[in-house]
């Protein structure tokens, strides 16, 4: 079952792959919107993160694997998704700042993982932990970025079907914006679990965001109905 379990990430890449060209092709259509750039970044970063879970589950452990999928996950786990939310909610000065403050963070830190030796003790042949760091305060950096992805990008989809929830005339957008705050919320909940080194919840979670997100993705943007976010009115 463990072994099935592993292969998830494959099915998840695909899936990533396919959304992140349906984004693409919606940012060029609206003329390359700061919110929608960054939603792209988000599911390539999940993609390519999955994708480097994938391939050690085909093929086993390996550094440099190991520390990509760190990077693209633990660090910037739900961070460009929730930069697309903050676009939507602030103005774009706002945005830009709280985007180069999380970012610089996200960079130093990167860069004390790739430079941080492994224990290789801890090393699993077909699991991924984090815990092989020696260098294991850079792991305190990943609870910021996560409350961060938190807040704006399941609260942000919260707070949104709240105010779509007032007026029956919106239910799509209400719903769609349920199923990516549920989208957004399962991943960090399978991360936790990471911890504890049950990395294959995080492999079952990561595939039911991404399908939830783009659910409501999909949902708001076949409705018809004007956004309640002045970026976002001409679909």
């Amino acid at each position: 079952m463990i072994e099935f379990v592993q292969k998830i990430p494959i099915l998840t890449t695909v899936l990533s792959g396919i959304f992140f060209y349906v984004l693409y092709q919606h940012w060029i259509y609206k003329q390359k919107p700061s919110y929608l750039f960054w939603w792209m970044t988000g599911v390539l970063c999940y993609g390519l993160g999955t994708l480097t879970e994938a391939i050690v589950g085909l093929f086993g452990w390996s550094e440099p694997v190991f520390k990509s999928w760190y990077i693209l996950g633990a660090l910037l786990g739900g961070f460009p998704l929730a930069q697309g939310s903050v676009y939507l909610i602030f103005k774009k000065h706002t945005a830009d700042i709280m985007m180069f403050v999380v970012v610089a963070v996200i960079i130093v830190a990167s860069a004390f993982v790739i430079l941080s030796p492994i224990d290789y003790s801890l090393v699993e042949p077909t699991r991924l932990t984090g815990k092989v760091l020696v260098w294991s305060k850079v792991r305190l950096v990943t609870p910021f970025v996560n409350m961060y992805a938190f807040v704006f990008l399941v609260g942000g989809a919260t707070y949104s079907a709240y105010r779509y929830s007032k007026d029956s005339l919106y239910k799509a957008r209400f719903v769609g914006n349920v199923f990516i705050a549920f989208g957004g919320l399962l991943p960090g909940i399978g991360g936790s679990f990471t911890k504890f080194g049950y990395t294959e919840v995080l492999y079952v979670t990561e595939l039911l965001g991404i399908i939830l997100i783009y659910m409501g993705y999909y949902t708001i943007r076949k409705d018809k109905t004007i956004s309640i976010y002045q970026v976002q009115t001409a679909e």
